[in-house]
């Protein structure tokens, strides 16, 4: 493996008013890898990022990567100091927020996320904010009402990292939030695995028994399918449980009831009448974690790399694919398939015969290996000359607890 890190001075301009060259760098990350050590270079990955800081003040930065809507747009104001609009999609006013942290600030937070935000989906009170608690446990929380919104927020700088559901045991995978990975330039530095308590709310003082109808999301309602039908109520979906929740209390009416955790009771000010009711006793929720910039991976705990690939059509070449992992002893936690949206069909042209309509397809996997490992290194070099797409998404330590 080889690996450079380049600063020199750029933005000749800028500095040349102020004088101050130390501030302004061009970081330059290439990681490149030769399985027989000498020729056949691969470069998994290349980053290029310029920024300058001048009196502490962020001035300019290459992070988003797709486009923003004419209203979430940066302005620069008479100063020439970069100044974000407030974006619609949020439960708080973004403008309240502290400034976003700088890549120096960034490196200096502390592991239990006192000095960072994390972006999730929903209302306070969901099951994603316990997520990004779990993993930061003193962090400040940002509520997004779309997880689109979720993904703007870390690459506007208006938050850190965020927190997002890719997976449930028992509801299978989220594949909004796949489309969106491979939409967006965040990177994955982190997982947390949760597990589900769903709880039945109430207002103060009722029953369960009294509970005619009982708001949630869609899967919460699924998962409680049992306890919802001995009860004989009338299940109503709602965007989220945290949701449900707070419109529960709101409206006050005495034969409603939600379905949501036992932080979203507290918040709201209602009443657990039941606990642990999912038909499922064993139900867990995998988050992801993103991050503008990649972590550093290592090798003193076990980590898991995220990819995701295309191929060419023709016989055995997925199973070509994957064998570049079984040749080199890497175990595969996951694979994910899902029609690529730009060009979901490839026609085959076979002669005189007509042609052949088939799914093109993308392939997320999972594998556990850190790819500070010459055997993940291998593999993604094999595996590059037989896809024809090929992106890391990120390289991260396994979440054990639970």
């Amino acid at each position: 493996m080889m690996a450079s890190i380049k600063g020199v001075p750029i933005c000749k301009a800028c500095c040349a008013t102020n004088n101050n060259h130390r501030h302004c760098y061009y970081y330059s990350k290439q990681i490149g890898l030769s399985e027989s050590g000498s020729r056949n270079l691969l470069n998994l990955r290349v980053q290029n990022k310029w920024e300058c800081r001048l009196g502490g003040v962020l001035t300019k930065t290459q992070t988003a990567t797709t486009p923003v809507e004419e209203n979430d747009k940066p302005s620069v104001d008479g100063n020439g100091e970069t100044q974000i609009t407030e974006t619609r999609g949020f439960h708080r006013d973004l403008q309240s927020l502290p400034r976003p942290l700088s890549a120096i600030d960034l490196s200096s937070s502390l592991s239990d996320g006192s000095k960072v935000r994390v972006a999730y989906q929903g209302l306070p009170g969901a099951y994603s904010e316990a997520a990004a608690l779990k993993a930061y446990p003193k962090c400040e929380t940002v509520p997004c009402d779309e997880f689109e919104a979720v993904f703007k927020a870390v690459e506007l700088w208006l938050v850190d990292k965020a927190v997002l559901p890719i997976e449930n045991s028992v509801g299978g995978s989220i594949h909004r939030n796949y489309d969106l990975l491979l939409f967006h330039r965040l990177h994955i530095v982190g997982e947390v695995q949760l597990v589900v308590n769903h709880c039945l709310l109430g207002l103060p003082g009722v029953r369960k028994e009294e509970l005619k109808r009982v708001l949630s999301h869609p899967q919460a309602l699924d998962q409680c399918e049992m306890t919802l039908n001995k009860l004989g109520v009338t299940k109503v979906s709602t965007n989220d449980s945290a949701g449900a929740a707070q419109i529960t209390a709101a409206e006050r009416v005495r034969d409603t009831g939600a379905i949501a955790s036992v932080r979203a009771a507290e918040i709201y000010g209602l009443d657990v009448l039941a606990e642990r009711i999912q038909d499922d006793t064993d139900n867990i929720t995998r988050f992801l974690i993103l991050a503008r910039e990649p972590i550093i991976p290592g090798s003193d705990r076990p980590h898991k790399t995220s990819i995701v690939f295309s191929l060419e059509e023709g016989p055995g070449v997925l199973f070509k694919a994957l064998a570049v992992f079984a040749l080199r002893n890497i175990n595969l936690s996951k694979i994910e398939s899902r029609p690529q949206r730009y060009r979901p069909l490839r026609i085959v042209d076979d002669s005189n015969k007509g042609s052949a309509k088939y799914f093109d397809y993308l392939f997320y996997v999972d594998f556990e290996a850190s790819m500070a490992e010459p055997r993940a290194q291998y593999a993604l070099a094999h595996l590059q000359e037989i896809a024809k797409f090929l992106r890391v998404l990120g390289c991260y330590p396994i979440d054990t607890t639970l």
